[in-house]
């Protein structure tokens, strides 16, 4: 999952940026409205979290610039107003609404949750054909045989099945899975679906994952 966290209090910034990366999401960072704005319009994101008093422009206003511009990216406003009033102003613009202080176990399962319907996820486990990848547990697996990867290699099968009978360019994978002003080359990417399909696909009459010469990649059982 990729996350546009715009917060100004740079302590707590980095403290939630650590903390989402041990749950192996991929974050970039904004410290005023202006600079999240700019990346939100212009990068794609699963989820934003968005904190309502930022210099420059509030997360509140942020949000409906977002919106007026038809970018749905769901948002998470995140901020020290409690009051009920706040926060149905809050969820009137943003997608969920967390107050400070937060249980962090509390803010990634929102995440996930904003992910999931966002996505259309109705349940936890991704299938196709015989293949089912777990999201929760981490866990793959192929005609119920366990499939070990890594945690990169698990982001980009998730993201191929979340997209499956689709056509997903490099560009694509490159601008999900890795972070703001990473140096990823297609090459890197060949590299990596190349691991993952000897894991999914050896030893199987059927084969998943496949390359679009010239176009990217796509997961499909046809």
């Amino acid at each position: 999952m990729k996350i546009l966290l715009i917060e100004d209090d740079e302590k707590l910034l980095e403290s939630i940026k650590e903390g989402l990366k041990k749950f192996d999401f991929r974050v970039d960072t904004a410290t005023d409205g202006e600079e999240g704005l700019y990346l939100a319009s212009n990068n794609q994101y699963d989820v934003l979290i968005v904190d309502w008093m930022i210099p420059k422009i509030s997360g509140i206003d942020l949000i409906k610039k977002l919106r007026k511009d038809n970018i749905t990216t769901p948002a998470l406003i995140l901020t020290a107003k409690g009051d009920v009033e706040d926060k149905v102003e809050g969820l009137s613009v943003a997608d969920d609404y967390l107050t400070k202080p937060f249980d962090f176990d509390e803010l990634v399962a929102r995440l996930k949750a904003l992910y999931r319907r966002s996505h259309n996820i109705s349940e936890n486990v991704l299938k196709i054909a015989d293949l089912e990848l777990n999201p929760d547990t981490k866990e793959v697996k192929r005609a119920g045989k366990h499939i070990d990867l890594t945690a990169k290699q698990f982001e980009l099968l998730k993201y191929l099945m979340i997209n499956k009978n689709k056509i997903v360019p490099p560009e694509m994978i490159a601008e999900n899975l890795w972070e703001l002003g990473d140096e990823i080359t297609s090459n890197v990417i060949n590299v990596y679906i190349s691991h993952i399909r000897k894991k999914v696909d050896k030893d199987h009459d059927k084969k998943l994952i496949k390359t679009i010469r010239g176009m990217g990649f796509k997961i499909s059982d046809e």
